[in-house]
C-alpha cells in the first residue's frame, strides 16, 4: 500500500479542506471524511429500512448492512466473534450498560470497585452509582503526578476487588496505560476489567484478546464517524449472563402477558430501532483508517505531539500536565499558563482561528487530585499539520502579553 500524503488526507475532510481553523480539539470529536459521509448518505438513499423487522428485500438489505458493520468493528478490535459487539449511542452509554446490567446484578456489600482517579466522568459516575446502590465500596487507584500507574498504585487491587474500571489512554494526561498488566493482576483475584477505549481505539491498534479485557467501550465520533454511534465489546460469557439494559422492541424473542424470552446477545442489548446509518458510517470510518494505515496515523500524531510538547516546555510560565516525555502523550497535550485562565486561553486562541478545549474535561476528580481547577488541552489527529502546531505554539507564547502580563 502506498503511503498517503498529508495533503491528500486533508483533502478527504470537507471541513478541514475548506476552513482556515486549526482544529486541535480531536479528543472531543474528530472531523468526518467524505468517505464516511458518503457511506451514511448512501445507506439512507439506497438501503434505508428498519433492520430485522421486515421480510421484504429492502429490510433484509438494511439488516445485512448493519450486521456487516458489526463484523467490521469486531475485526477492527480483534474480538473473537461479532456477537461480542453491542452498538450503543456512545462510550458513555456503553459504560452505563455495563454498570446497570453487570454491576448492579453481580456486586454486593463488601465488594470493592477499583476506579482510577483519572477516569472520564463516564467511567466514574456509573460505578459511584453502583457502589451506592449495592453497598460495594469505591476504591481510588491513583497515578503519580505524571499520570503513571505504578506498582504502588496497583496495590489497591486485591482479594476484595470485583471490578476494575480503567481508561486505556487518559483524556487529560494522554498517557497510555498498560491494560494487559492490569487485567492480568485483576484476573488473579477474579475481578473483571472495564476499559474506556474512547481515546485509544482512534489512535492506536487495540486487540481486546491481547489485552484480555472483559469489557471495552468507545465512541465513533472520536474516530471520524458520526455522533450517536458507539460500541461496547464484552466477553460473550459475561454478556450472556447479564440482563437487558433497556426493554422494548427488537430485544425479544417472545412476549406474552405472562412470560418473556429475550433475544440472544447482542440483540438483547439493542432495544428499539437501531442506528443502522451510524453503524454503517462507523464501519466506513474504520475502513478509511485501514486505508491510511496505522503506521501513517501514528507517525503523524507522534510527530505533532512531540512538536507540541517540546514547544510548550520551551515557553516561560507554561506548565505541562503530565509527563515531559512526548511519547507519554497519545495525541493529547494538556497545559496551564501562569496568570491566564484556561477559558481566556481558549478564547484568545479562537480569535486566531485555533480551536482547543478548556475546562475540567469531564475529569473533575482528577482535577481535584492534581489541585487544579481547569486546564487547556490541544489534541491531534492525522490531518493536523506542523504549521498548525507552530501557530498554536506562537499563540500560546503571546498569551501573557495579550493579557497585559510580563513575559
Amino acid at each position: 500500500m502506498c503511503a498517503r500524503s498529508l495533503e491528500s488526507i486533508r483533502g478527504d475532510f470537507p471541513l478541514i479542506a475548506s476552513h482556515p481553523l486549526a482544529y486541535l480539539d480531536n479528543a472531543a470529536t474528530t472531523q468526518k471524511p467524505a468517505a464516511v459521509l458518503k457511506a451514511m448518505e448512501e445507506y439512507y438513499e439506497k438501503s434505508n429500512a428498519n433492520p430485522f423487522r421486515g421480510v421484504y428485500e429492502l429490510s433484509e438489505e438494511a439488516t445485512t448492512a448493519y450486521e456487516h458493520a458489526r463484523s467490521v468493528v469486531a475485526d477492527f478490535i480483534h474480538a473473537k466473534r461479532s456477537e461480542e459487539i453491542v452498538f450503543t449511542r456512545n462510550a458513555s452509554e456503553s459504560l452505563n450498560l455495563v454498570a446497570y446490567s453487570y454491576g448492579r446484578k453481580m456486586l454486593k456489600p463488601g465488594d470493592e470497585i477499583v476506579v482510577s482517579v483519572m477516569e472520564h466522568h463516564s467511567n466514574f459516575l456509573p460505578w459511584k452509582m453502583v457502589a451506592e446502590e449495592t453497598g460495594a465500596t469505591l476504591v481510588a487507584l491513583n497515578p503519580n503526578p505524571d499520570g503513571e500507574i505504578t506498582k504502588e498504585s496497583l496495590s489497591v487491587i486485591g482479594p476484595k476487588t470485583k471490578l476494575v474500571a480503567i481508561t486505556q489512554v487518559s483524556n487529560v494526561f494522554g498517557r497510555p496505560n498498560d491494560i494487559a498488566a492490569i487485567t492480568s493482576l485483576a484476573h488473579q483475584y477474579g475481578a473483571v476489567v472495564v476499559v474506556d477505549g474512547a481515546q485509544s481505539v482512534p489512535h492506536m491498534p487495540v486487540d481486546v484478546q491481547a489485552l484480555d479485557a472483559d469489557f471495552l467501550a468507545f465512541s465513533g465520533h472520536k474516530m471520524f464517524a458520526p455522533m450517536g454511534i458507539g460500541v461496547l465489546y464484552g466477553r460473550m460469557e459475561l454478556l450472556e449472563a447479564m440482563p437487558p439494559f433497556m426493554r422494548g422492541g427488537e430485544m425479544i424473542e417472545i412476549v406474552h402477558w405472562d412470560r418473556v424470552t429475550y433475544a440472544p446477545v447482542p440483540h438483547k442489548f439493542e432495544a428499539g430501532t437501531v442506528n443502522a446509518g451510524g453503524a454503517v458510517a462507523l464501519a466506513a470510518a474504520m475502513e478509511y483508517m485501514k486505508s491510511i494505515g496505522w503506521d501513517t496515523i501514528m507517525k503523524q500524531e507522534e510527530a505533532l505531539t512531540r512538536r507540541a510538547v517540546e514547544g510548550l516546555l520551551a515557553i516561560p510560565h507554561v506548565r505541562l500536565v503530565g509527563s515531559e516525555d512526548p511519547s507519554m502523550h497519545q495525541g493529547i497535550v494538556t497545559f496551564l499558563v501562569e496568570g491566564v485562565h484556561p477559558h481566556d486561553i481558549a478564547s484568545i486562541l479562537d480569535s486566531k482561528q485555533i480551536a482547543v478545549r478548556a475546562g475540567h474535561h469531564c475529569a473533575w476528580p482528577l482535577m481535584d487530585y492534581l489541585g487544579i481547577h481547569s486546564t487547556c488541552r490541544a489534541s491531534f489527529a492525522v490531518y493536523n499539520t506542523m504549521e498548525e502546531v507552530d501557530r498554536f505554539l506562537e499563540a500560546v507564547a503571546g498569551l501573557r502579553t495579550a493579557m497585559g502580563l510580563p513575559d
